[in-house]
């Protein structure tokens, strides 16, 4: 009887011992998962909001809540930290495009610090009127004008992706298409011939409308700086990256901040 209940309890201790072990290396494998969680939180992502935004909640919640990433709203009127490692001009209507769309925000005493980290080469991305306001500042080439109908224009379109070398489309492949929608009056992308020349000769046109859209010159969609940390496009890639709201194919919106993830060294 005393040898069954040794062996018995003999028994019951291997097996707590065992099952501690696998608990052991189960707290491990979570401890190396929060390291890893805390690594993704410290990158920072701006999203600057100005008068006039409405578009900072749907990019804030791209970049916060399906890529998880520690993303930041930032007022017009704040600086930006030294350590941000990308920042966002969401679309809107920044002091309700009063005189020309983009032009006050342009002088928004947070353009300061965007200007110091695009030099540092710091990711930073313009969509809709923050493409608007990057023009505006100088820290990107050509201007958005009027649409050639004159009218506000909602729809789907397609864009083509013309360079794949920038941190929002390295992990795009060249003239893939992306189905996106636009939502904008002032939209139409012009350059004059000299220009032109020179975003060509330094590839600096990453996107081009698929169709005739909105008079742009040559369809263009989307431009970069020399250094390529610069991008400003007028779709919107905030509302087609999730399957939810794409009726498409949200895959290739969801690549452009992917490759952002890719940039700042974020593991998807």
């Amino acid at each position: 009887m005393f040898n069954r209940y040794y062996i018995f309890f003999h028994y019951i201790s291997n097996l707590c011992h065992a099952v501690l072990d696998v608990l052991q290396n189960k707290n491990m494998v979570m401890c190396i998962n929060f390291i890893g969680e805390i690594i993704n939180r410290i990158v920072k992502v701006g999203v600057i909001v100005f008068p006039g935004s409405n578009c900072d909640r749907d990019m804030f919640h791209v970049l916060a809540d399906v890529f998880d990433l520690d993303t930041q709203y930032y007022w017009h009127e704040k600086g930006l930290p030294n350590n941000i490692d990308a920042v966002v001009l969401p679309g809107g209507f920044s002091y309700g495009d009063r005189l020309r769309a983009g032009v006050i925000a342009a002088n928004s005493p947070v353009i300061k610090d965007v200007k110091k980290l695009a030099n540092r080469g710091i990711p930073i991305l313009g969509v809709c009127n923050g493409f608007q306001i990057l023009v505006e500042s100088n820290l990107l080439p050509g201007v958005l004008l009027k649409n050639e109908s004159l009218n506000f224009m909602c729809q789907w379109t397609n864009l083509i992706v013309k360079n794949n070398k920038t941190p929002f489309t390295n992990k795009l492949k060249l003239n893939q298409k992306i189905p996106i929608p636009i939502a904008n009056g002032e939209g139409r992308y012009y350059a004059d011939s000299e220009l032109l020349r020179d975003l060509k000769k330094h590839d600096q046109i990453v996107f081009t409308y698929e169709n005739y859209v909105n008079g742009s010159i040559e369809q263009i969609a989307g431009v970069c700086s020399e250094d390529r940390n610069v991008v400003g496009m007028m779709p919107h890639p905030e509302r087609a990256a999730e399957r939810l709201l794409n009726p498409i194919d949200n895959k290739p919106s969801s690549l452009i901040f992917e490759s952002l993830l890719t940039t700042i060294g974020v593991k998807n």
